[in-house]
């Protein structure tokens, strides 16, 4: 360190996370980081040691931090979740995490977005509970670069044998997670050793110091070179002019750039970027500005939405699946709804299901009907309208999302769209001055004339529940009687109409989008549009019902996967077993039942003949005219 650092404007910066069990040595380690690189302010260290001196105490490293945390209290301190220091390679922000439940508050609220980790573990005490949840936790935080530092070597008179055993055990778990920490490092912060400098009590151990560990890593894919979030805080209004303003926390904005707002879907140009402080408006900005924007059209837009290059936009969807961990009171359940907060936009959403629950003890997961408290799960959460999000892999910022319930925060998590589609072509409108022209023949006339209204049957289940083969018996009772139907079947349709379309979660929605239109066509031309298609997405259904408006039937041919793989009619639950077909609904992919169906026809438990009859009593009491000579 004997060069002169760079000025911080033109230094790199790595924002790293600091965990480890109470009382395993967090403060002092961080207290004896910012002395040993000459990060402290001028005159800290020896004011606090005068302090102890006048007090007869002895000093200690960690009243360093106790002293920030003071400052941060008393608010003199302008950021209160961040702390610096810097080594001659870069800076560096510590995301405070003091103990194990602020911790998790941070990951809540965002602060989690470290691109590198240090896992502190007590010499003498070893690995500790808290020690397997904080590895859990970073893992599931998608924190790949980790280093462990086992503190106190010290007290175990620089044992190379307890270093090896924690090394040996610790790694074991974190084998499991999938995880392999960088480096693991003996340290004893108090004295220094193996901290800036090498220890002369460990010669035993050839690896790098703390620092040089550090300053080893990389920062991740920087949010500049990253896809354009700029969530929406607010829009100014003075007189005629509108101000989008709010923090870019990924990507570059210029002016010029044609912007998209999300989950709306409008968009403009920008037209200028506005600033305050300087003599002349900002041509371009980037991530971790706050900035305020002009738009060359007028847009009603709310706080929370997120601006996109129209190239690269978050995903739109009303149901996702949030890998979380539960800091509620009381058990998480089906049903139960919170206030989601995903940068600053707030939904209330549901939880439609619990897939899945972790054991962060021993790595295990099973099934349950509820998440305790400080319990990681899987569960599948819906909104009532449409969130703009990103996969949590991809993008932190805008992947990563807490509940609340009330002012409280009770849960943080990490989204994941695995086999849900995303919305936003299903929901765009490109044409414009489109009108509509109406008909020569009325619907009552149609409907006199073939003695029964037009409607639309939608057959949903898992593959195999028995959907085509009522379909078709249903078909053919009806045109025996009488009736204009017909069956727009799955396999059929994807010989023309959708020939183009395969599997994806995106395929699947499209499919059925164009076949509730066209099935929305059928019925308003006064006949019985019968389909069978799993369609396995709730929302897909409920756009299939709003496009046949007052004509939609939904029948939910039930019958659980094992029933249908033990029919498995076309081989496909043995193929997708194999691994032969991806993304399969009820094996591999989800399927959403029916939440309140006009019809459920349980294949579980009838015969083909009784479900038949089933549905034709259902058409005769809601779709057939009682008396069709009085309503011509």
């Amino acid at each position: 360190m004997s060069s002169k650092p760079k000025p911080r404007a033109a230094r790199e910066q790595l924002r790293i996370v600091i965990v480890g069990h109470v009382d395993h040595g967090k403060s002092t380690l961080v207290g004896r980081l910012f002395h040993d690189t000459g990060s402290l302010p001028e005159g800290k260290y020896e004011a606090i040691k005068a302090m102890c001196e006048r007090r007869g105490m002895p000093f200690e490293w960690a009243f360093l931090m106790d002293s920030f945390q003071s400052e941060r209290d008393q608010g003199i301190t302008i950021d209160t979740s961040q702390i610096w220091f810097k080594t001659q390679k870069r800076d560096y922000v510590i995301i405070d995490a003091p103990g194990h439940r602020e911790f998790i508050k941070n990951m809540i609220t965002g602060a989690s977005s470290a691109e590198a980790a240090m896992l502190l573990i007590d010499a003498g005490h070893g690995i500790q509970q808290q020690s397997r949840l904080h590895g859990f936790l970073l893992n599931l935080l998608g924190i790949r670069q980790v280093a462990v530092v086992v503190n106190k070597m010290d007290l175990v008179d620089y044992s190379a044998h307890r270093f090896a055993e924690i090394r040996q055990q610790y790694t074991h778990y974190l084998g499991g997670l999938g995880v392999t920490p960088d480096y693991f490092i003996p340290i004893s912060a108090r004295d220094g050793d193996n901290m800036v400098e090498r220890s002369t009590r460990m010669d035993w151990y050839q690896g790098p110091t703390v620092v040089e560990a550090l300053d080893s890593f990389h920062p991740t894919t920087r949010p500049t070179d990253q896809p354009l979030r700029l969530p929406i805080q607010d829009v100014y209004k003075f007189d005629d002019r509108r101000i989008v303003v709010g923090r870019i926390e990924s990507g570059r904005l210029s002016v010029g750039d044609r912007l998209m707002f999300s989950p709306s879907n409008k968009t403009a140009r920008v037209s200028s970027i506005e600033s305050w402080s300087t003599p002349t408006k900002p041509l371009e900005a980037q991530a971790g500005q706050s900035v305020g924007v002009m738009l060359d059209e007028q847009l009603f837009l709310e706080r929370g939405e997120i601006a996109s290059h129209e190239t690269d936009a978050p995903i739109e969807t009303n149901v996702f699946r949030g890998r979380l961990f539960w800091l509620g009171h009381e058990a998480l359940k089906v049903g139960d709804s919170y206030e989601l907060k995903l940068m600053t936009r707030s939904a209330p959403v549901t939880v439609q299901k619990i897939e899945r629950v972790f054991d962060a003890e021993d790595l295990s997961e099973k099934a349950a009907v509820d998440v305790p408290r400080h319990g990681v799960a899987d569960v599948i959460l819906r909104s009532r309208g449409l969130l703009a999000l990103d996969e949590g892999r991809d993008m932190a910022r805008s992947g990563r999302f807490a509940l609340s319930d009330g002012h409280n925060i009770v849960a943080g998590g990490v989204v994941s769209m695995e086999g849900y589609p995303d919305q936003r072509e299903l929901v765009t409108v490109k044409g414009r001055n489109i009108k509509r022209v109406a008909h020569g023949v009325a619907i009552d006339a149609r409907t006199a004339r073939n003695g029964h209204m037009g409607g639309v049957l939608w057959f949903t289940g898992l593959s195999g529940a028995g959907k085509s083969t009522i379909a078709m018996a249903v078909e053919q009772a009806l045109f025996v009687r009488g009736y204009q139907t017909y069956v727009l079947d799955g396999d059929n349709v994807r010989h023309g109409l959708n020939s183009n379309l395969g599997f994806s979660p995106e395929d699947r929605a499209e499919n059925i989008r164009r076949i509730g239109e066209v099935a929305a066509l059928f019925a308003d031309a006064g006949m019985i549009a019968i389909t069978a298609f799993i369609s396995p997405y709730r929302a897909d259904r409920q756009r299939a019902r709003e496009a046949a408006k007052g004509a939609f039937h939904e029948i939910y041919v039930e019958a659980d996967v094992a029933t249908c793989e033990s029919r498995d009619p076309k081989g496909l639950y043995k193929k997708a077993r194999a691994g032969e077909i991806a993304e399969f609904t009820g094996v591999s992919a989800p399927y959403e039942p029916p939440e309140a169906a006009e019809l459920v026809v349980d294949t579980n438990k009838l015969s083909v003949a009784d479900s038949v009859r089933k549905v034709l009593d259902y058409i005769e009491r809601h779709i057939a005219l009682k008396d069709p000579a009085k309503s011509r």
